[in-house]
C-alpha cells in the first residue's frame, strides 16, 4: 500500500520537459512510481488544476543558527523550500573554541544582521567541531540542510586572535586543512570564504579570511579534492561590483586545486549597467577553457531593503547623518521635524560626496510599509509621491512627517531603479545562462532588513505567471534540479521514481508571495521580516507533509544532508 497517492496534478518534473497529467505514489518517503498501479493508498488528494512539483531548493542561506530555534526555516518552508544549504561567505558556528562563542556571536550579528540577543538565547553554543555542530542538527530539522565549512571560524579555530591581521604561516595552513579535513569527514559540504571589504566582525575589524593570502585560500580549498561530494563557495569585492584579473584568477585555481565548481554570491543584472553581467561571467567562460568552473549565483526577484529611521540601515550611512541619527530616538524626531534639519539632511544626501547612497534621496520613490500612528492609518502599500500630491506637501516633508508621526517605527521600501523591460530581459537570459544559477536569498540573516526566502513564490508569480519571462517549467528547473546538480545532491530536485518525496503541490493561478510584514517571534524578543505565501497547497519533506494550506504542520521529517553519503561529486 502507498503511503500518498497524488492523482491528476499537472505534472512538473523539474526536467525542463513540459508538464503532463499525471498521478505520483509515495512510500516510504521516496517517489515509488509515476501513475501506479497500485491505487490503495493510505491518503489519496485529487490534484485537479494545481501543479505539483519537485520541492525548491535555495542554495545561498543562512540558516545555521535558526534551525536551533526554528527547525522549520520559516519563512522558506511556506513558499515550497524543501532544501537548503548553509554555511555560506566564510561564516559557520563551528568549528569553535571554548570560550569563542561570544566573538562569533558579534561576529555573525554585524555580518549577517542576526540580533545578538537572538543568538545569545537561541543557542547553547555546546560544541567545538564541526562534526559536534551537525549532530546537534541531525534528526531534528524539518528541511533538508546541509551546510558548508567557514573559512572565518577554521581560521579563528587554529590562529585565535592572530587569526585577526595577520597571514598565516606554513603551520597554521597545515592545522587549518587538517581542521577542514575532519570537517568534510564529519558531512560538511564543501568550503566557504570571504574576501569582501563589506564584512567586518563584532570589533570593527575584517573578518579573519579576509586576511588569507591566496596560497592559504587554494590550499584549503585543494582538501575538497580528497573528499566525495563537496563544493566551494565565495563572495570577494569584485562579487559586489566586477571582478579584478587576480580575483577571476583565485576563483580558477581555488576550482582546479579542488577539482570541484565554485559559486560566487551574487550577480546583480539590469540596464543601469549593461556591460556589468557580461563581465562577471566571463570568469566563467575563462574557467571553462582552463577546466575549472566558477557559476554566479542571482536572485530571480528585486529583493527589497528595508529602510528605516529608527534602526540601523544605510540611511544612517549617509555622510553628515550620524549626527542625527544616532541621537536618543525622542530627540531625534524633534530633530527631524524641523525644517532647517531637514534641508540639511536633503543637502548632504544629495551631495556627490554620497555616492551611490544619493540613491537614498528619492523621497518619493519610496513604498510605505507597516505603520503605527493612527494618522498613518490606510498608508501600507502607498508609493510616497503619491501621498504627497494628495497632500499638497513636498515628497521630503511628506515622507518625514510620516516617520515623525510613527515614532521612527515605520517601514520605507525604495523602489527599485532597474524595475523596466529591459532589465528584466536581460535577468531572463542570465537565469538560463549555464555560468549562472538562481540562489542568493540570504535567508536566515539580514533579519530586519530582507525577506528573500519568499522568491520561490514571487517568481512563480510576479514574473513567470504575471509578466511571462519564462515557461513555466524552466522557472521549476531552475528551482529544483540545477541547484541538485551543482550540488550533487543525490535524488533529489526531480521528480522520479527512487526520487526523495520533496514534493511541491500549488495552484499556477494564484501562487504568489504576501506581504512582508513585521513579526517578533525571535528568542529575546527580536523581531524579523516575514512573508507568508498564498496558493501552495501542501509541501512534503520525504514523503512527509510539512506545510498545508499555508500553515506548518509542525513535521521535522528533514535530513541532514552530509558529504559523500547524500551527494555525489561534481567536477568542474
Amino acid at each position: 500500500m502507498l503511503d500518498l497517492l497524488i492523482r491528476n496534478a499537472t505534472l512538473i518534473d523539474g526536467s525542463g520537459t513540459p508538464g503532463r497529467r499525471a498521478s505520483v505514489g509515495v512510500h516510504g518517503g521516496t517517489i515509488t512510481a509515476i501513475d501506479p498501479t497500485e491505487e490503495a493508498a493510505r491518503e489519496t488528494i485529487d490534484a485537479s488544476g494545481y501543479v505539483l512539483c519537485p520541492g525548491f531548493i535555495d542554495p545561498h542561506t543562512h540558516y545555521d543558527a535558526q534551525l536551533f530555534w526554528d527547525p522549520a526555516a520559516s519563512p522558506s518552508n511556506l513558499h515550497g523550500v524543501t532544501t537548503i544549504i548553509g554555511g555560506n561567505c566564510g561564516f559557520t558556528l563551528a568549528p569553535i573554541r571554548p570560550g569563542d562563542a561570544d566573538y562569533t556571536r558579534r561576529m555573525m550579528a554585524n555580518v549577517e544582521g542576526m540580533p545578538l540577543e537572538t543568538l545569545e538565547q537561541g543557542l547553547d553554543w555546546d560544541w567545538e567541531t564541526f562534526g559536534d555542530y551537525l549532530d546537534r542538527l541531525d534528526g531534528r530539522i524539518g528541511v533538508n540542510a546541509g551546510f558548508l565549512v567557514g573559512h572565518c571560524q577554521i581560521r579563528r579555530f587554529v590562529m585565535g586572535t592572530e587569526a585577526t591581521g595577520n597571514a598565516a604561516n606554513a603551520a597554521q595552513i597545515d592545522r587549518m586543512k587538517s581542521v577542514l579535513a575532519e570537517s568534510l569527514k564529519a558531512g560538511a559540504l564543501g568550503f566557504s570564504s570571504s574576501q569582501a571589504h563589506t564584512h567586518r566582525d563584532g570589533e570593527g575589524n575584517y573578518v579573519a579570511s579576509r586576511y588569507a593570502a591566496p596560497d592559504e585560500m587554494i590550499a584549503l580549498a585543494g582538501v575538497c579534492r580528497n573528499h566525495p561530494g563537496t563544493t566551494l563557495e565565495i563572495i570577494i569585492d569584485g562579487c559586489l561590483a566586477r571582478f579584478k584579473e587576480e580575483e577571476i584568477e583565485l576563483m580558477i585555481e581555488m576550482s582546479l586545486a579542488a577539482e570541484r565548481p565554485i559559486n560566487w554570491n551574487v550577480m546583480q543584472a539590469n540596464s543601469l549597467d549593461p556591460t556589468r553581467h557580461a563581465h562577471q561571467l566571463s570568469a566563467g567562460t575563462r574557467a571553462r577553457a582552463r577546466g575549472a568552473r566558477i557559476v554566479a549565483l542571482t536572485m530571480p526577484t528585486i529583493g527589497g531593503l528595508k529602510m528605516s529611521f529608527l534602526s540601523y540601515c544605510a540611511l544612517h550611512l549617509i555622510p553628515g547623518w550620524q549626527t542625527v541619527m544616532k541621537l536618543p530616538p525622542g530627540e531625534r524626531v524633534v530633530r527631524l521635524r524641523d525644517k532647517a534639519v531637514r534641508d540639511e539632511l536633503e543637502r548632504l544626501a544629495k551631495d556627490p560626496a554620497a555616492g551611490i547612497l544619493t540613491g537614498l534621496s528619492r523621497w518619493g520613490k519610496y513604498v510605505i510599509g507597516e505603520t503605527f500612528a493612527a494618522e498613518n492609518a490606510g498608508l501600507f502599500g502607498r508609493v510616497v509621491e503619491d501621498i504627497a500630491a494628495e497632500r499638497g506637501t513636498s515628497a521630503r516633508d511628506t515622507l518625514f512627517d510620516i516617520v515623525c508621526a510613527d515614532d521612527l517605527r515605520t517601514d520605507l521600501w525604495p523602489i527599485p531603479s532597474d524595475d523596466d523591460p529591459e532589465s528584466w530581459r536581460i535577468r531572463a537570459e542570465v537565469w538560463q545562462d549555464e555560468r549562472a544559477m538562481i540562489g542568493g536569498s540570504d535567508a536566515g540573516a539580514h533579519l530586519d532588513r530582507m525577506c528573500n526566502g519568499r522568491y520561490p513564490t514571487a517568481f512563480l508569480g510576479e514574473i513567470v505567471r504575471d509578466k511571462g519571462l519564462l515557461p513555466i517549467e524552466e522557472a521549476i528547473r531552475l528551482m529544483t534540479s540545477a541547484p541538485a546538480d551543482l550540488f550533487g545532491l543525490r535524488n533529489r530536485g526531480r521528480i522520479l521514481p527512487g526520487a526523495a518525496a520533496d514534493l511541491v503541490l500549488f495552484d499556477p493561478r494564484t501562487v504568489a508571495a504576501g506581504p512582508v510584514l513585521n513579526r517578533n517571534d525571535l528568542p529575546g524578543g527580536c523581531g524579523r521580516l516575514f512573508s507568508e505565501a498564498t496558493g501552495i497547497a501542501r509541501v512534503w519533506v520525504n514523503g512527509v507533509e510539512i506545510v498545508r494550506d499555508g500553515r506548518e504542520t509542525g513535521a521535522l521529517a528533514g535530513t541532514l544532508l552530509r558529504s559523500g553519503r547524500d551527494t555525489d561529486t561534481v567536477k568542474p
